[in-house]
């Protein structure tokens, strides 16, 4: 009876110790992300705080970690020094016009891939794929050598047509493609339907997740583009956001730089980008998950 007794005790313990080791792992674990997350998110916090300030205040020497007067007159400043009503159009021009044509492209090839019987169909696609470990420099080297052979430099379409294609969005969206049941297309061309129509009507809107994924990437990409605009586009009638806000000075005579105004450009440009990763980020979470699994 004693043994049987100790041997209760020593689970409960047992028990106990699991429970305070469980405890105290999850005390360790969300300590560290919570502390990884404050060094991630404190530049952004500075970044807007230091927007907010006068540039006497910006300038002391002890900083001050909230400002002591609100001062928005900074993104008035910011928006009329970087002029970025202008660069705001230029980027949508060039984003939206970009993502049209580059869903257009990635949809009909994907279909190609995923459906289409043609001799070659592997080989070509494992060549695709097999350029996705060329590093994007080598392109943008010789896309820029093309370009300047043509005289097309300064213009919407060198900014557009050189990256319509992208081998990573065809590979996403193919596989999506390829969960949708192969007996739907025999049925549909039994039925006398047309390859695009059947496209159109069935694929299509079966893989909606996975093209607002694209279309949200793309338009970032498009947004945060900077090396490429840089070379080929870089005056006032086309600059995009980026590289516009890189050129773009808040020095004045005196040699004084205005560093909140500065910010202030920085927050409006950055902006965007938080209400899409804020809004449409369970699009890209879903997107990317529907076109990881095989069906």
């Amino acid at each position: 009876m004693e043994n049987q007794v100790n041997q209760v005790i020593n689970v409960s313990e047992a028990k106990k110790q699991q429970r305070f080791l469980k405890v105290l792992l999850y005390i360790l674990i969300y300590s560290f992300l919570g502390f990884m997350a404050i060094i991630v998110i404190f530049p952004f916090y500075w970044m807007i705080i230091s927007s907010l300030k006068t540039l006497s205040e910006y300038r002391e020497n002890i900083p001050t970690f909230w400002p002591r007067e609100i001062f928005l007159q900074n993104f008035r400043t910011a928006y009329e020094v970087a002029n970025l009503g202008q660069l705001f159009v230029n980027t949508l021009i060039v984003g939206t016009v970009s993502t049209i044509l580059s869903l257009v492209v990635t949809v009909l090839s994907a279909f190609a891939f995923a459906r289409l019987q043609f001799k070659g169909r592997n080989l070509l696609f494992g060549v695709l794929m097999a350029t996705m470990m060329v590093p994007g420099e080598l392109f943008t080297i010789t896309n820029y050598m093309t370009v300047t052979a043509w005289g097309i430099t300064k213009t919407y379409t060198v900014l557009i047509v050189p990256f319509l294609v992208s081998v990573f969005y065809i590979y996403l969206l193919r596989q999506n493609f390829m969960q949708i049941p192969n007996e739907l297309y025999l049925a549909a061309k039994v039925d006398g339907t047309t390859d695009l129509k059947y496209l159109w009507k069935v694929m299509i809107p079966l893989c909606i997740p996975t093209l607002i994924t694209i279309t949200i990437l793309k338009m970032m990409g498009a947004w945060n583009s900077y090396i490429w605009p840089r070379l080929v586009a870089n005056d006032d009638a086309h600059k995009l956001i980026t590289n516009g806000l890189r050129g773009a000075s808040f020095t004045d005579e005196a040699n004084v730089t205005n560093f909140p105004a500065q910010m202030a450009a920085v927050v409006i440009v950055s902006f965007p980008l938080f209400l899409v990763f804020l809004f449409l980020r369970k699009y890209i979470m879903k997107g990317v998950a529907r076109s990881g699994i095989k069906g």
